[in-house]
């Protein structure tokens, strides 16, 4: 297959973040490598790590990739820094952290076992997928209406278009040239490249100034007071703030009235959280964002790079107004490079990361993970380097913190930083996985009765299940409870 999606990765190595982790220490013996990666690059403690577990069927996320070691690794680092800010508010030692793979395999896949009064949601829209081009293949993301359109528009086809009418008119055109066409159309759609040679961190961190952080009472929820802006959308970003939602932070997500979110996924992922609309253009709403602002602890954005700037929420412009906040950003392709500022979905990522080529079936056609793994995976690591900033600011590093995550980081860990297998001298476990023993029922939703993914933390203490479901997407007041 000839390379036609990511141009050469910039062999100049990122500058360093300004101030970040401190060196590793050595790690103890006897623990997980994934886990151990996760937890370094979150700036973690090194003696923490022989605190963590796992148990559970080891036959699930089967692929070809180390898709299971990139998840419970992800659920551990996330669960690890739980407990260690749990530990932090109750004056208490860490305690052990025994991640279940059953429960992060199902959680994984959570949008597939979601169930709305007995519906399932439709995960893929019809344009979304792949597509066999003159020179190869093309993966398309048309899920949301105005993709669709504007992905249509890109290759001057009717609105009405379907499935046979896009697949004749995408076998007619090189791949390369449909993905720059949708790109300038601000469509999405990517060819499918081979695995290339590109290394990306895993997270970025920075520690901006001295800022003290306000004051937490003890609680026994590590993120209980804690207020939380999220202006994410999809699976990743929603993930993260579902789980510091779960772990007793107030999570308001915000979104723009233009911009309508689908609904099934919302009922996926606005478990714990509130969701308000407002438009930062219009100055009435921008001042009502501004007062959210001005008390929250964190802000998770998901957008392409700069295009909140315009709204003063460039990370330094924001920490110098806001010290003290934790500011995550989120994006698809990295943040160096000529993708950085492109549009992109785990699915996109996998596909042009060389995932796709790897999971390809014997007829060359490309394949995909067993899971969302790049969006799930990330959103944990998110959850995970807030709760450490947070714990961070109040043991002895204070100070807003700058923290980066991209699918693309997270790709390149699951191609090159994760061996396929684990201690080859310790027994598989053969126990039988059943979905069922982590998947439960919520009544009383706006949605109605939804089944749903159990969180799959594994820390004493740690909640089972969320505090509230999901209320309907953009209807909630804009304040703090």
């Amino acid at each position: 297959m000839t390379d036609r999606s990511l141009p050469a990765p910039d062999p100049t190595p990122a500058p360093a973040p300004a101030s970040g982790p401190a060196p590793a220490d050595p790690l103890p013996s006897g623990v997980d490598g994934p886990t151990a990666d996760a937890w370094t690059a979150l700036g973690g403690p090194a003696a923490l790590l022989d605190r963590v577990s796992f148990h559970g069927p080891d036959s699930v996320l089967p692929s070809r990739l180390p898709v299971r070691r990139l998840a419970r690794a992800t659920v551990a680092a996330c669960s690890l820094a739980a407990a260690e800010l749990a530990a932090q508010r109750s004056g208490g030692p860490v305690p052990e952290v025994r991640v279940d793979q059953g429960a992060v395999a199902t959680a994984f896949v959570s949008e597939r076992h979601l169930r709305i009064d007995g519906r399932a949601p439709v995960s893929f829209a019809p344009l979304s997928g792949f597509w066999q081009t003159a020179d190869g293949w093309l993966r398309t993301h048309a899920n949301y209406p105005h993709h669709r359109d504007r992905l249509l528009t890109a290759l001057g086809l009717p609105a009405d278009t379907g499935p046979e009418r896009l697949a004749a008119e995408l076998r007619e055109q090189p791949a390369a040239t449909v993905q720059e066409r949708a790109y300038a159309a601000g469509a999405l759609a990517v060819a499918v490249a081979p695995p290339r040679e590109l290394v990306l961190p895993l997270a970025e961190l920075r520690t901006v100034d001295a800022a003290a952080p306000r004051p937490l009472a003890p609680a026994e929820l590590p993120a209980a007071g804690i207020r939380v802006l999220d202006l994410t959308r999809v699976i990743a970003g929603p993930v993260a703030t579902r789980t510091l939602a779960l772990l007793g932070a107030d999570v308001l997500r915000v979104d723009p009235p233009r911009m309508p979110e689908a609904e099934d996924a919302h009922a996926d992922t606005g478990f714990g959280k509130r969701s308000t609309r407002l438009d930062l253009a219009v100055p009435t709403d921008r001042a009502v964002f501004e007062e959210l602002l001005a008390t929250a602890d964190v802000l998770v954005t998901a957008y392409r790079p700069g295009a909140l700037d315009a709204y003063g929420l460039a990370p330094d412009e924001l920490l110098a107004r806001r010290p003290g906040l934790v500011a995550v950003e989120l994006n698809a392709w990295g943040w160096t490079g000529p993708w950085s500022g492109r549009r992109g979905f785990d699915s996109l990522v996998q596909a042009g990361c060389g995932i796709a080529a790897v999971e390809a079936a014997a007829d060359g056609r490309p394949g995909v993970l067993p899971a969302q793994a790049l969006d799930h995976g990330t959103g944990y690591l998110i959850a995970a380097g807030v709760l450490r900033a947070l714990t961070e600011q109040r043991t002895g590093r204070p100070g807003s913190r700058h923290l980066r995550y991209s699918l693309a980081g997270t790709a390149s860990w699951l191609l090159r930083g994760i061996a396929p297998t684990a201690d080859p001298h310790v027994l598989p476990n053969d126990e039988p996985y059943d979905p069922a023993r982590w998947i439960t029922d919520t009544a009383g939703s706006d949605y109605g009765r939804l089944r749903h993914a159990r969180p799959p933390l594994g820390y004493p203490g740690a909640p089972t299940d969320w505090s509230r479901p999901p209320g309907r997407w953009g209807t909630d007041a804009p304040v703090w409870r």
